[in-house]
């Protein structure tokens, strides 16, 4: 099962000359998470697609945006929407873990040269 990524519209990836394009290493691993948990059945393309596109929205209409438009910010945050919906983790968990994530400091997941 292969997530049908060639969509369009406003839930389509960022693409420059069909490739995917991630600015940042925390972008693809949040579009391989979510790839990978739809691949193993976790969830269905449809409903997170769905997501994906409420979560597009409400950015769109949000009367004070606090957050620049960022495509996997929305991506990821769909992600959990999901995941939470289903019962696979708590809102409270996601919360405490982004806590902890955002502690850490900058380079902490690239490795080191000895």
């Amino acid at each position: 099962m292969t997530a049908p990524l060639n969509i369009e519209g406003p839930a389509a990836p960022p693409r420059s000359n069909g490739e995917l394009v991630f600015a940042e290493p925390w972008e693809s691993r949040a579009f391989g998470m979510a790839v990978t948990l739809y691949e193993s059945g976790a969830f269905t393309w449809r409903r997170f697609q769905a997501a994906l596109i409420a979560r597009i929205a409400a950015w769109e209409t949000a009367p004070a945006q606090d957050e620049p438009w960022n495509y996997y910010r929305l991506w990821l945050a769909a992600l959990e929407d999901v995941l939470v919906g289903q019962g696979a983790v708590s809102a409270d968990e996601v919360t405490a873990r982004a806590r902890t994530l955002a502690r850490r400091p900058p380079g902490h997941d690239h490795g080191h040269s000895h």
